[in-house]
Protein backbone atom coordinates (compact mmCIF):
# COMPACT_ATOMS: atom_id res chain seq x y z
CA UNK A 1 0.00 0.00 0.00
CA UNK A 2 1.80 3.47 -0.90
CA UNK A 3 1.27 6.35 1.37
CA UNK A 4 -1.93 7.48 -0.64
CA UNK A 5 -3.96 4.54 -0.64
CA UNK A 6 -2.89 4.38 3.06
CA UNK A 7 -4.12 8.08 4.25
CA UNK A 8 -6.95 7.78 2.54
CA UNK A 9 -7.92 4.79 4.08
CA UNK A 10 -6.57 5.55 7.33
CA UNK A 11 -8.62 9.13 7.49
CA UNK A 12 -12.04 7.76 5.48
CA UNK A 13 -12.59 4.54 7.84
CA UNK A 14 -12.94 6.11 11.21
CA UNK A 15 -14.19 9.29 11.22
CA UNK A 16 -16.27 9.19 8.08
CA UNK A 17 -19.24 6.98 7.36
CA UNK A 18 -20.10 5.23 4.30
CA UNK A 19 -23.58 7.10 3.16
CA UNK A 20 -21.53 10.32 3.43
CA UNK A 21 -18.60 9.11 1.37
CA UNK A 22 -20.88 7.65 -1.38
CA UNK A 23 -18.61 10.35 -3.91
CA UNK A 24 -15.03 11.21 -2.57
CA UNK A 25 -14.01 14.54 -2.35
CA UNK A 26 -10.91 16.45 -4.13
CA UNK A 27 -11.28 19.41 -2.08
CA UNK A 28 -10.87 17.07 1.26
CA UNK A 29 -8.20 15.52 -0.21
CA UNK A 30 -6.10 18.29 -1.41
CA UNK A 31 -6.41 19.82 1.90
CA UNK A 32 -5.12 16.66 3.78
CA UNK A 33 -2.32 16.48 1.46
CA UNK A 34 -0.99 20.18 1.79
CA UNK A 35 -1.29 19.74 5.67
CA UNK A 36 0.92 15.89 5.14
CA UNK A 37 3.48 18.14 3.14
CA UNK A 38 4.24 20.32 5.81
CA UNK A 39 4.00 17.63 8.63
CA UNK A 40 5.76 15.12 7.14
CA UNK A 41 4.66 12.38 9.62
CA UNK A 42 5.73 8.50 10.07
CA UNK A 43 3.87 6.20 9.41
CA UNK A 44 3.51 5.53 12.72
CA UNK A 45 2.77 8.96 14.44
CA UNK A 46 -0.14 8.97 11.41
CA UNK A 47 -2.11 5.92 12.25
CA UNK A 48 -1.75 6.38 16.12
CA UNK A 49 -2.89 10.43 15.58
CA UNK A 50 -5.60 9.11 13.23
CA UNK A 51 -6.64 6.43 15.74
CA UNK A 52 -6.27 8.64 18.99
CA UNK A 53 -8.67 11.28 17.27
CA UNK A 54 -11.34 8.79 15.97
CA UNK A 55 -11.72 7.87 19.76
CA UNK A 56 -11.58 11.28 21.19
CA UNK A 57 -13.83 13.51 22.18
CA UNK A 58 -13.22 16.31 19.71
CA UNK A 59 -14.85 20.39 20.62
CA UNK A 60 -14.73 23.03 19.04
CA UNK A 61 -15.14 26.05 21.65
CA UNK A 62 -16.45 28.31 18.65
CA UNK A 63 -16.84 27.24 15.17
CA UNK A 64 -19.19 26.95 12.07
CA UNK A 65 -20.90 24.23 10.77
CA UNK A 66 -19.68 23.17 6.92
CA UNK A 67 -21.56 25.51 4.76
CA UNK A 68 -24.33 24.82 1.62
CA UNK A 69 -23.45 26.47 -1.71
CA UNK A 70 -26.61 29.27 -2.62
CA UNK A 71 -28.85 28.78 -5.34
CA UNK A 72 -27.58 31.22 -7.53
CA UNK A 73 -30.87 31.52 -9.56
CA UNK A 74 -32.58 32.22 -6.85
CA UNK A 75 -30.34 34.69 -5.68
CA UNK A 76 -30.37 36.49 -9.35
CA UNK A 77 -33.64 36.61 -9.03
CA UNK A 78 -34.34 38.38 -6.09
CA UNK A 79 -31.72 40.94 -7.46
CA UNK A 80 -33.51 41.54 -10.71
CA UNK A 81 -36.69 42.00 -8.68
CA UNK A 82 -34.90 45.30 -6.73
CA UNK A 83 -34.17 43.32 -2.98
CA UNK A 84 -32.54 45.42 -1.14
CA UNK A 85 -29.02 44.85 0.34
CA UNK A 86 -30.36 43.44 3.81
CA UNK A 87 -33.22 40.93 2.25
CA UNK A 88 -30.34 39.48 -0.24
CA UNK A 89 -27.59 38.94 2.79
CA UNK A 90 -30.75 37.72 4.75
CA UNK A 91 -31.37 35.55 1.30
CA UNK A 92 -27.80 34.40 1.08
CA UNK A 93 -27.49 33.61 5.20
CA UNK A 94 -30.73 31.28 5.09
CA UNK A 95 -29.37 29.09 2.44
CA UNK A 96 -25.92 28.78 3.05
CA UNK A 97 -26.67 27.83 6.59
CA UNK A 98 -29.55 25.90 5.92
CA UNK A 99 -29.47 24.21 2.42
CA UNK A 100 -28.03 21.31 4.05
CA UNK A 101 -31.50 20.35 4.94
CA UNK A 102 -33.62 21.34 2.00
CA UNK A 103 -30.75 20.46 -0.63
CA UNK A 104 -30.00 16.75 -0.71
CA UNK A 105 -26.67 16.85 -2.35
CA UNK A 106 -25.50 19.75 0.23
CA UNK A 107 -26.43 17.59 2.99
CA UNK A 108 -24.52 14.86 1.51
CA UNK A 109 -21.32 17.25 1.44
CA UNK A 110 -22.16 18.67 4.66
CA UNK A 111 -22.14 15.46 6.53
CA UNK A 112 -19.26 13.84 4.86
CA UNK A 113 -17.72 17.38 5.61
CA UNK A 114 -18.13 17.21 9.31
CA UNK A 115 -17.52 12.77 9.27
CA UNK A 116 -14.22 13.68 7.79
CA UNK A 117 -13.15 16.59 10.52
CA UNK A 118 -14.20 13.84 13.18
CA UNK A 119 -15.62 17.16 15.40
CA UNK A 120 -18.15 16.16 17.72
CA UNK A 121 -19.35 18.79 18.74
CA UNK A 122 -19.46 22.62 17.70
CA UNK A 123 -20.04 25.79 19.65
CA UNK A 124 -21.52 27.23 16.75
CA UNK A 125 -21.73 30.68 15.96
CA UNK A 126 -25.42 31.21 15.93
CA UNK A 127 -25.74 35.24 16.17
CA UNK A 128 -24.37 38.42 13.89
CA UNK A 129 -22.05 40.27 15.54
CA UNK A 130 -24.10 42.08 17.04
CA UNK A 131 -26.29 43.17 20.39
CA UNK A 132 -29.59 43.93 18.86
CA UNK A 133 -31.88 40.40 19.99
CA UNK A 134 -33.98 40.67 16.91
CA UNK A 135 -30.62 40.67 15.18
CA UNK A 136 -28.96 37.39 16.96
CA UNK A 137 -32.45 36.00 16.56
CA UNK A 138 -31.85 35.37 12.49
CA UNK A 139 -29.03 32.82 12.85
CA UNK A 140 -30.15 31.36 16.18
CA UNK A 141 -33.58 30.44 14.48
CA UNK A 142 -31.96 28.84 11.34
CA UNK A 143 -29.37 26.73 13.20
CA UNK A 144 -32.28 25.46 15.33
CA UNK A 145 -34.03 24.30 12.39
CA UNK A 146 -31.05 22.85 11.03
CA UNK A 147 -30.70 20.62 14.45
CA UNK A 148 -34.68 20.24 14.64
CA UNK A 149 -34.81 19.11 11.08
CA UNK A 150 -31.74 16.75 11.07
CA UNK A 151 -31.77 15.18 14.41
CA UNK A 152 -30.76 12.13 13.63
CA UNK A 153 -27.22 13.33 12.44
CA UNK A 154 -27.05 16.69 15.17
CA UNK A 155 -28.95 17.78 17.68
CA UNK A 156 -28.70 21.18 19.51
CA UNK A 157 -26.79 21.08 23.05
CA UNK A 158 -28.17 21.58 26.14
CA UNK A 159 -26.32 20.44 28.94
CA UNK A 160 -22.62 19.75 28.77
CA UNK A 161 -22.90 15.74 29.20
CA UNK A 162 -24.65 16.05 25.68
CA UNK A 163 -21.59 16.32 24.21
CA UNK A 164 -20.58 13.10 25.89
CA UNK A 165 -23.81 11.44 25.03
CA UNK A 166 -23.49 12.24 21.16
CA UNK A 167 -20.03 11.00 21.20
CA UNK A 168 -21.27 7.60 22.52
CA UNK A 169 -24.17 7.39 20.11
CA UNK A 170 -21.88 8.20 17.36
CA UNK A 171 -23.80 11.90 16.69
CA UNK A 172 -23.10 15.32 16.21
CA UNK A 173 -24.23 17.76 18.19
CA UNK A 174 -23.91 22.09 18.47
CA UNK A 175 -24.20 24.77 21.06
CA UNK A 176 -24.92 28.02 20.21
CA UNK A 177 -22.72 30.74 20.69
CA UNK A 178 -23.34 34.46 19.87
CA UNK A 179 -20.86 37.17 18.44
CA UNK A 180 -22.55 39.39 21.03
CA UNK A 181 -24.83 39.93 24.37
CA UNK A 182 -28.45 40.66 24.21
CA UNK A 183 -29.12 44.04 24.96
CA UNK A 184 -32.57 46.32 24.19
CA UNK A 185 -30.69 49.29 24.25
CA UNK A 186 -33.36 51.02 25.86
CA UNK A 187 -31.36 51.79 28.82
CA UNK A 188 -33.60 52.48 31.59
CA UNK A 189 -32.38 50.13 33.88
CA UNK A 190 -29.33 47.46 34.60
CA UNK A 191 -31.83 45.01 35.47
CA UNK A 192 -33.66 45.91 32.13
CA UNK A 193 -30.77 45.72 29.93
CA UNK A 194 -29.61 42.33 30.86
CA UNK A 195 -33.50 40.61 30.83
CA UNK A 196 -32.26 39.30 27.07
CA UNK A 197 -29.22 36.90 28.29
CA UNK A 198 -31.42 34.65 30.79
CA UNK A 199 -33.94 34.67 27.54
CA UNK A 200 -31.24 33.85 25.13
CA UNK A 201 -29.71 31.10 27.41
CA UNK A 202 -33.51 29.82 27.45
CA UNK A 203 -33.33 29.80 23.75
CA UNK A 204 -30.33 27.57 23.92
CA UNK A 205 -26.98 29.92 23.48
CA UNK A 206 -24.40 28.73 25.98
CA UNK A 207 -21.86 31.00 24.70
CA UNK A 208 -21.71 34.86 24.21
CA UNK A 209 -18.64 37.10 23.41
CA UNK A 210 -18.51 40.55 25.16
CA UNK A 211 -17.87 42.61 22.36
CA UNK A 212 -16.64 42.28 18.84
CA UNK A 213 -14.17 44.13 17.56
CA UNK A 214 -15.65 47.60 18.42
CA UNK A 215 -15.96 49.65 21.91
CA UNK A 216 -20.06 48.87 23.49
CA UNK A 217 -21.41 49.44 27.03
CA UNK A 218 -19.73 46.26 28.31
CA UNK A 219 -16.13 47.26 27.06
CA UNK A 220 -13.61 47.55 24.63
CA UNK A 221 -13.21 45.36 21.24
CA UNK A 222 -9.93 44.39 20.17
CA UNK A 223 -9.72 46.56 17.33
CA UNK A 224 -10.20 49.70 19.19
CA UNK A 225 -6.94 51.26 20.27
CA UNK A 226 -8.02 53.13 23.80
CA UNK A 227 -8.12 49.46 25.58
CA UNK A 228 -10.28 51.14 28.04
CA UNK A 229 -11.42 47.90 29.77
CA UNK A 230 -14.84 46.65 31.20
CA UNK A 231 -17.32 49.07 32.47
CA UNK A 232 -19.49 49.05 35.53
CA UNK A 233 -22.20 47.24 33.80
CA UNK A 234 -20.08 45.15 31.95
CA UNK A 235 -19.41 43.80 35.22
CA UNK A 236 -22.58 43.50 35.87
CA UNK A 237 -22.97 41.84 32.60
CA UNK A 238 -20.32 39.24 33.54
CA UNK A 239 -22.20 38.51 36.90
CA UNK A 240 -25.72 37.84 34.66
CA UNK A 241 -23.61 35.12 32.69
CA UNK A 242 -22.10 33.31 35.74
CA UNK A 243 -25.60 33.68 37.04
CA UNK A 244 -27.91 31.96 34.34
CA UNK A 245 -25.15 29.62 32.81
CA UNK A 246 -23.54 30.86 29.80
CA UNK A 247 -19.93 30.96 29.07
CA UNK A 248 -17.99 34.39 29.08
CA UNK A 249 -15.79 34.74 26.00
CA UNK A 250 -13.65 37.56 25.36
CA UNK A 251 -11.91 36.26 21.94
CA UNK A 252 -12.81 39.44 20.09
CA UNK A 253 -12.40 41.46 23.44
CA UNK A 254 -9.55 44.37 24.09
CA UNK A 255 -6.32 42.90 26.20
CA UNK A 256 -7.55 44.87 29.37
CA UNK A 257 -11.52 44.13 29.05
CA UNK A 258 -10.34 40.34 28.92
CA UNK A 259 -8.48 40.71 31.86
CA UNK A 260 -10.57 42.53 33.71
CA UNK A 261 -13.56 40.27 33.30
CA UNK A 262 -11.59 37.28 33.85
CA UNK A 263 -10.69 38.50 36.86
CA UNK A 264 -14.20 40.12 37.63
CA UNK A 265 -15.86 36.59 37.15
CA UNK A 266 -16.85 34.14 39.83
CA UNK A 267 -16.63 30.98 36.87
CA UNK A 268 -14.25 30.27 34.08
CA UNK A 269 -13.90 32.51 31.44
CA UNK A 270 -12.48 31.32 27.64
CA UNK A 271 -11.11 32.97 24.49
CA UNK A 272 -12.34 30.44 22.21
CA UNK A 273 -10.60 31.52 18.97
CA UNK A 274 -7.41 33.63 19.63
CA UNK A 275 -3.57 33.03 19.61
CA UNK A 276 -0.45 34.32 21.86
CA UNK A 277 0.91 38.24 21.34
CA UNK A 278 4.17 36.07 22.35
CA UNK A 279 4.13 33.72 19.28
CA UNK A 280 2.77 36.95 17.12
CA UNK A 281 2.09 39.94 18.19
CA UNK A 282 -1.43 40.75 16.19
CA UNK A 283 -4.31 43.02 17.89
CA UNK A 284 -6.43 38.82 17.78
CA UNK A 285 -4.17 37.36 20.38
CA UNK A 286 -3.94 37.52 24.32
CA UNK A 287 -0.82 38.79 25.75
CA UNK A 288 0.80 36.04 29.29
CA UNK A 289 -0.85 38.51 31.45
CA UNK A 290 -4.54 38.25 30.15
CA UNK A 291 -3.72 34.31 29.43
CA UNK A 292 -2.81 33.97 32.88
CA UNK A 293 -5.69 35.31 34.45
CA UNK A 294 -8.11 33.25 31.73
CA UNK A 295 -6.28 30.38 33.22
CA UNK A 296 -6.65 31.60 36.75
CA UNK A 297 -10.22 31.93 36.13
CA UNK A 298 -10.18 28.18 35.10
CA UNK A 299 -10.73 28.80 31.59
CA UNK A 300 -8.52 28.06 28.40
CA UNK A 301 -7.33 29.58 25.41
CA UNK A 302 -8.59 28.54 22.08
CA UNK A 303 -6.06 28.64 19.60
CA UNK A 304 -7.36 29.50 16.17
CA UNK A 305 -5.92 28.86 12.30
CA UNK A 306 -6.38 31.54 10.39
CA UNK A 307 -3.32 32.06 8.80
CA UNK A 308 -2.96 36.29 9.41
CA UNK A 309 -3.29 35.81 12.84
CA UNK A 310 -0.79 33.23 13.36
CA UNK A 311 2.46 35.23 11.76
CA UNK A 312 5.82 32.61 11.33
CA UNK A 313 4.71 30.55 8.05
CA UNK A 314 1.37 31.24 8.29
CA UNK A 315 0.01 27.70 8.30
CA UNK A 316 -0.44 24.43 10.26
CA UNK A 317 2.68 24.45 12.01
CA UNK A 318 2.21 28.31 13.09
CA UNK A 319 -0.69 27.17 14.48
CA UNK A 320 0.77 24.21 16.94
CA UNK A 321 3.59 27.05 18.15
CA UNK A 322 0.62 28.69 19.50
CA UNK A 323 -0.82 25.57 20.84
CA UNK A 324 3.04 25.00 22.23
CA UNK A 325 3.49 28.39 24.43
CA UNK A 326 0.32 27.45 25.81
CA UNK A 327 1.21 24.33 27.34
CA UNK A 328 4.60 25.24 27.56
CA UNK A 329 3.83 27.94 29.76
CA UNK A 330 0.13 27.59 31.52
CA UNK A 331 0.15 23.98 31.37
CA UNK A 332 -1.90 21.70 28.71
CA UNK A 333 -5.37 21.95 30.91
CA UNK A 334 -5.58 25.44 29.66
CA UNK A 335 -5.76 25.14 25.88
CA UNK A 336 -8.13 24.00 22.73
CA UNK A 337 -8.49 24.50 19.37
CA UNK A 338 -11.12 26.29 17.94
CA UNK A 339 -10.20 26.70 14.06
CA UNK A 340 -12.41 29.93 12.86
CA UNK A 341 -12.66 27.80 9.51
CA UNK A 342 -15.25 27.03 7.86
CA UNK A 343 -15.89 23.94 5.07
CA UNK A 344 -17.94 25.46 1.83
CA UNK A 345 -19.66 23.33 -0.29
CA UNK A 346 -17.75 22.58 -3.64
CA UNK A 347 -21.19 23.94 -5.46
CA UNK A 348 -20.35 27.42 -4.21
CA UNK A 349 -18.24 29.01 -6.82
CA UNK A 350 -20.45 27.68 -9.71
CA UNK A 351 -23.33 29.25 -8.00
CA UNK A 352 -22.27 32.54 -7.08
CA UNK A 353 -20.79 32.83 -10.95
CA UNK A 354 -24.86 32.97 -11.91
CA UNK A 355 -25.13 36.21 -9.74
CA UNK A 356 -24.48 39.90 -11.18
CA UNK A 357 -21.88 41.88 -9.50
CA UNK A 358 -23.19 44.35 -7.36
CA UNK A 359 -22.06 47.71 -5.92
CA UNK A 360 -19.60 47.50 -2.86
CA UNK A 361 -21.22 48.40 0.04
CA UNK A 362 -18.97 50.32 2.93
CA UNK A 363 -17.63 48.28 5.63
CA UNK A 364 -19.82 46.82 8.17
CA UNK A 365 -19.92 48.71 11.54
CA UNK A 366 -18.09 45.63 13.24
CA UNK A 367 -15.46 44.93 11.17
CA UNK A 368 -12.84 47.23 12.95
CA UNK A 369 -8.98 46.59 11.99
CA UNK A 370 -6.58 48.28 12.67
CA UNK A 371 -4.31 49.09 9.51
CA UNK A 372 -2.35 45.66 8.66
CA UNK A 373 -4.49 43.08 11.11
CA UNK A 374 -7.48 42.47 8.95
CA UNK A 375 -7.47 38.83 7.02
CA UNK A 376 -6.74 38.33 3.50
CA UNK A 377 -8.90 35.58 3.26
CA UNK A 378 -8.52 31.24 4.25
CA UNK A 379 -6.02 29.56 2.41
CA UNK A 380 -5.95 26.05 2.55
CA UNK A 381 -2.81 25.30 0.79
CA UNK A 382 -1.11 25.62 4.22
CA UNK A 383 -3.03 23.14 5.70
CA UNK A 384 -4.99 24.93 7.39
CA UNK A 385 -8.48 23.69 6.68
CA UNK A 386 -11.41 22.59 8.76
CA UNK A 387 -11.72 19.08 7.76
CA UNK A 388 -8.03 18.38 9.10
CA UNK A 389 -9.16 17.88 12.62
CA UNK A 390 -7.42 14.28 12.24
CA UNK A 391 -3.96 15.79 11.44
CA UNK A 392 -3.97 18.53 14.45
CA UNK A 393 -4.11 15.64 16.67
CA UNK A 394 -1.14 13.35 14.52
CA UNK A 395 0.71 16.70 14.81
CA UNK A 396 0.42 16.94 18.26
CA UNK A 397 1.17 13.43 18.57
CA UNK A 398 4.91 14.18 16.55
CA UNK A 399 5.54 17.31 19.36
CA UNK A 400 5.57 14.28 21.86
CA UNK A 401 2.50 14.91 23.42
CA UNK A 402 1.11 12.50 25.70
CA UNK A 403 -2.41 11.04 24.43
CA UNK A 404 -3.50 12.18 27.73
CA UNK A 405 -2.80 15.93 26.99
CA UNK A 406 -3.63 15.56 23.36
CA UNK A 407 -7.24 14.50 24.67
CA UNK A 408 -7.38 17.71 26.88
CA UNK A 409 -6.99 19.83 24.20
CA UNK A 410 -8.94 18.52 21.64
CA UNK A 411 -12.64 18.18 23.83
CA UNK A 412 -11.69 17.67 27.62
CA UNK A 413 -10.94 21.16 28.24
CA UNK A 414 -14.16 22.39 26.88
CA UNK A 415 -16.08 19.55 28.71
CA UNK A 416 -14.38 20.85 32.03
CA UNK A 417 -15.34 24.31 31.46
CA UNK A 418 -18.94 23.69 30.38
CA UNK A 419 -19.74 21.32 33.22
CA UNK A 420 -18.51 24.72 35.78
CA UNK A 421 -20.53 26.75 33.56
CA UNK A 422 -23.65 25.34 31.93
CA UNK A 423 -26.80 24.49 33.75
CA UNK A 424 -27.71 20.99 33.75
CA UNK A 425 -31.00 19.45 32.79
CA UNK A 426 -33.07 17.87 35.88
CA UNK A 427 -33.30 13.77 35.40
CA UNK A 428 -36.25 12.03 35.66
CA UNK A 429 -35.45 10.80 39.36
CA UNK A 430 -35.01 14.08 40.21
CA UNK A 431 -38.15 14.96 39.13
CA UNK A 432 -39.95 12.09 40.74
CA UNK A 433 -38.36 13.25 44.31
CA UNK A 434 -39.31 17.14 43.89
CA UNK A 435 -43.40 15.53 43.27
CA UNK A 436 -43.33 12.88 46.14
CA UNK A 437 -41.86 15.52 48.11
CA UNK A 438 -44.91 18.47 47.04
CA UNK A 439 -47.80 15.92 46.30
CA UNK A 440 -49.46 17.23 49.24
CA UNK A 441 -49.32 20.67 47.72
CA UNK A 442 -51.51 19.41 45.25
CA UNK A 443 -54.60 19.05 46.92
CA UNK A 444 -56.43 15.13 47.43
CA UNK A 445 -55.71 12.76 45.09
Amino acid sequence: MDRREFLNAGLSAPVVSQAAMAAPNEKIQQARDAALALLKPTRVQLEHGLELHAQSLVVEPYGFAPRAAVDGDILRKALDAGASELELWDLDEEMFMTRCVTDAAERAEFMQAWDASGVTCIFQNAGEERQDPLVLMKRLSRFTYVADMLGEYVRRGVEADDMVAAKKQNRRCMFFATNGVPLPQDWVSVEQELRYIGMFAGLGVRSMHLTYQRRNMIGDGCGELGNAGLSDFGRAVVAEMNRVGVIIDVAHSGWRTSLEAARASSRPVVASHTGCVAVHNHVRCKPDEVIRAICDSGGFIGVFAVADFLGLSRDIVAMLAHVDHVVKHFGAEHVAIATDLVYVSRKSDEENKKIPRRRRPRKGWEKLWPPGAATTGYDQTRGLAWTNWPLFTVAMVQRGYSDTDIQKILGGNVLRVARAVMPRKISLEGLRTVVTAHAGDFGPS
